[in-house]
């Protein structure tokens, strides 16, 4: 993954509409992995359509940056 903010910002916008694999640290001990579609992407965040729960989460493009969330592309055939 890119390690400058403009660099996932432009990352994310090309896979905006892909599936993809999340990891999310919701604090010490405890982490969020689930899967979404990259909805939108804004100049500070970007948001992801969650089936599972019915719902949008959003996460900064910093969030990358300092590993607070992790993201993987899903092949095309799941």
């Amino acid at each position: 993954m890119p390690y400058t903010l403009s660099a996932i910002r432009e990352q994310v916008t090309q896979y905006r509409g892909s599936r993809v694999f999340y990891r999310a640290a919701n604090g010490r001990r405890k982490a969020e992995a689930r899967q979404g579609v990259i909805i939108e992407a804004y100049p500070s965040l970007f948001t992801l359509y969650v089936e599972s729960q019915n719902s949008t989460v959003s996460f900064s493009y910093a969030d990358i940056l300092t590993k607070e969330v992790e993201l993987r592309l899903m092949p095309a055939d799941e």
